[in-house]
Formats: C-alpha cells, structure tokens, sequence
C-alpha cells in the first residue's frame, strides 16, 4: 500500500507529463520541458527509492532530495507562467499540488529526524 506522499507523487507525475506534453505540442518549447519534465517525476522516484533505504539517514537523504526537486519544479512552473506556455489556471493547480507534496515532503523528514535523535539519545 502506498503512503499519501507517494500517491500525491504519482498523480503530480502524470500531470507534469500532462503539462509538458501539452507545451511541447503548441509551443515546441523542447528544452523547457526537458527540465520541468525531469523534476517534476523525479519527486516521486526519490520517494520510491526512500522506501528501500539502506538507514535512516538514507531515508531523509532520499526525501531532501526529493524536496529539492520539488523546489526546482517550482522555479520551472514559474518560469513556464510567466513565459506564457501555461496559462494562471494550471499554473495555479499544479503549484498548489507541488507546494502540498513540499509540506507532506518537510513533515516526514522533520518527524525522521526526530525520531532518529530520540533513538541515538536512549542508546
């Protein structure tokens, strides 16, 4: 069974895949995609990997990595809004979703952490 972040991650793919697929068609904006493309699925490909890792602290590594990429897919989102390849409706939606993944992302990291020191405190 997949977490939330996982889930959220997922569907956040598919609409990226949706978004870049749709400039690619009407403004052939080729390397723009690209980037945006990368980021925006490796949020939950991180999240996947977290899942097998080898520590905790592989854990968190995996999930940082994955708010990284949530916060380049941002800088990629803004830049296709105010170049115009997206309009302030999608912009908007696939903002709030990315903002959502962050917070989901910075909560299970902070928890980890906490964890983790309250472990090597009782040992």
């Amino acid at each position: 069974m997949r977490s939330v972040v996982e889930e959220k991650s997922i569907a956040f793919a598919h609409r990226i895949m949706d978004c870049t697929d749709y400039i690619l068609s009407k403004y052939k904006k080729y390397s723009l995609c690209d980037q945006l493309f990368r980021c925006g699925t490796s949020i939950g490909a991180n999240i996947a990997e977290a899942q097998y890792a080898q520590s905790p602290a592989d854990f968190i590594s995996k999930m940082s990595i994955s708010q990284k990429e949530c916060s380049e897919t941002s800088y990629w989102l803004e830049l296709a809004f105010y170049g115009k390849y997206i309009d302030e409706k999608m912009y908007n939606s696939l903002m709030a979703d990315n903002i959502e993944i962050m917070k989901l992302l910075t909560s299970i990291i902070i928890t980890k952490k906490k964890n983790l020191s309250v472990t090597c405190i009782n040992h």
